[in-house]
């Protein structure tokens, strides 16, 4: 499996996993001039912006190198582009999540980083 596929694959069990826990998906695989968010959905009344990491050879330490502040910049800026386009979600509250995918199984960090923290 190439690395696409595999990341599409994790994507997609992102999203049952979200979904089975109560969100509601509004977008999947967001671009903006600033970079790409691959979920983005509703937990409630939070609007959340999740990253999707799936490693077969890493593990939940390495994390933080596959979302780097600049990568996290970026998603943060993405995030803006979106509620720029998307007015309606502007009041709403918001986090940045990441769903770790593995072959240990699915870990979700919730608020995993913040604008204030890049």
């Amino acid at each position: 499996m190439n690395k696409s596929s595999v990341g599409k694959k994790g994507e997609d069990q992102a999203v049952q996993f979200l979904a089975a826990k109560g969100f509601h998906i509004i977008e999947r695989n967001y671009h903006s001039p600033f970079g790409e968010i691959d979920v983005i959905g509703l937990d409630g009344d939070v609007l959340v912006f999740a990253e999707v990491k799936t490693w077969s050879s890493f593990g939940l330490e390495q994390l933080e190198q596959g979302i780097n502040k600049r990568k996290q910049k970026r998603i943060i800026e993405t995030a803006k582009y979106f509620l720029a386009m998307h007015r309606k979600y502007m009041s709403m509250a918001m986090r940045f999540d990441v769903v770790f995918i593995s072959s240990e199984g699915i870990t979700h960090l919730l608020s995993a980083f913040t604008e204030d923290h890049v």
